[in-house]
């Protein structure tokens, strides 16, 4: 929720420190911090979407837009590697990648032709989607703000046997090799269900092998999470160890069984797990239970799109959109360089000599003044968690003119 501010006054003094010298450097986009997805400037990332259908219908661009006016911060867009499906080419690849900063949605990009592979005799390697990102290396290069990598959809059929451990942290090291600096996205085998917990199992090992730490696990609940009990044993099995997961995929129906949505749902919003339904639309006749919209029509939503978007601990429940694409928070002169659960920093251009810089705790038009300094940086502490904060700044010259006031910055405290 957004505060008022006023508890700041009273730790004016405490205010002016500066930020200790040791402090690393600032994160250039969305990373993994103790357990727990964050943006560049230290906010949580809670993500709430849609996968949308690109592979098959790349032509239905507008989904985006009403992806995001149904309530969503992400969506999840599968793509072609050639193999199984169509190859999405590197143009295509940059419009999801604009529309998605257009929409102000965090974009989570998946090498989809992986998917069952051992089983679907068309399906790619993990090697080949290390081979199909490196391609677009070019066109993903600094945009790890909204951008996350997901590395192999689905790897590998059912059973224990398969060689996903080292082939994923073969792909992980690959790709930071290669220069990939995003999140990093890893399914699960089996389909995505892990059925036999290969990924559960052995999260740490393909952890250890990202030299960033900037790896999260994916799993895709469907038949075999047909009962509160299963969900929430196997997300707590993360959760509890503060490894990162996202539910990639789930439904309310599917043909391999019933999952049991509610417990999804609840899981997630409990515990501030990401998660995306599948999927917008355009299921072929067969599986058209999966829509969430009939035919690409935001206004006509199936009972699954009821349930999900407005539903319990649906999406329209607490999604918040991401700090990178409020007001001031991308390219402003005001910026928010740390957050911690009692703490901000905040730095802005320096001046001429001699101003005094006036920093303002904003509420709708109101504003309260937190804090006065000679420096073009301050360390505002004595904030609540998992709050949302605004600041602005002021910069008064020699004769006391004041200038106008600085776009806004966001905040959201992590918990304490």
């Amino acid at each position: 929720m957004r505060s008022v501010l006023v508890l700041l006054l009273f730790v004016a003094s405490a205010v002016l420190l500066k930020a200790p010298a040791q402090a690393a450097e600032a994160a250039n986009g969305i990373e993994v911090r103790n357990g727990r997805l964050v943006e560049a400037n230290g906010s949580d990332l809670v993500l709430r979407g849609v996968n949308h259908d690109f592979i098959w219908y790349p032509d239905k661009n507008g989904s985006f837009a009403a992806i995001k006016a149904a309530g969503a911060n992400a969506v999840r867009v599968p793509l072609g590697m050639g193999h199984q499906f169509r190859r999405t080419k590197p143009e295509e690849v940059r419009t999801i990648v604009n529309l998605c900063r257009q929409e102000r949605l965090v974009c989570i990009l998946d090498a989809h032709d992986t998917s069952g592979f051992g089983q679907d005799k068309k399906a790619a390697t993990i090697a080949d989607a290390v081979a199909f990102w490196t391609s677009l290396r070019t066109v993903l290069a600094g945009q790890e703000d909204h951008i996350i990598v997901n590395v192999a959809n689905e790897p590998f059929g059912v059973g224990g046997e398969w060689p996903w451990v080292q082939q994923t942290s073969d792909a992980v090291r690959a790709l930071r090799a290669a220069g990939f600096r995003h999140t990093l996205l890893v399914d699960a085998p089996g389909w995505g269900q892990d059925e036999a917990f290969v990924m559960r199992d052995n999260a740490e090992k393909v952890r250890a092998a990202d030299p960033t730490g900037n790896t999260a696990f994916d799993i895709h609940m469907y038949g075999e999470f047909d009962n509160a009990a299963k969900v929430n044993a196997y997300l707590g099995s993360f959760t509890k160890r503060r490894l990162p997961v996202v539910i990639g995929e789930f439904s309310g129906e599917h043909e391999w069984g019933d999952p049991d949505e509610d417990a999804i749902m609840a899981y997630a919003e409990g515990h501030s797990v990401g998660y995306f339904g599948w999927s917008w639309s355009g299921n072929d006749t067969p599986y058209s239970y999966l829509d969430l919209v009939h035919n690409f029509d935001p206004t006509s939503r199936t009972a699954w799109g009821e349930r999900f978007l407005t539903g319990p601990n649906g999406i329209s429940t607490d999604t918040r959109e991401a700090t990178t694409f409020r007001n001031g928070t991308a390219g402003a002169s005001l910026k928010v360089a740390n957050v911690t659960a009692n703490s901000v920093h905040l730095t802005w251009p320096r001046r001429s000599p001699g101003t005094t810089y006036i920093v303002v705790a904003v509420n709708g038009a109101s504003e309260s003044r937190v804090a006065a300094t000679a420096r073009p940086e301050v360390t505002l502490r004595g904030l609540r968690g998992s709050t949302e904060y605004t600041f602005a700044v002021y910069a008064r010259g020699l004769l006391g003119t004041r200038s106008p006031r600085s776009a806004a910055v966001y905040a959201v405290t992590p918990p304490a």
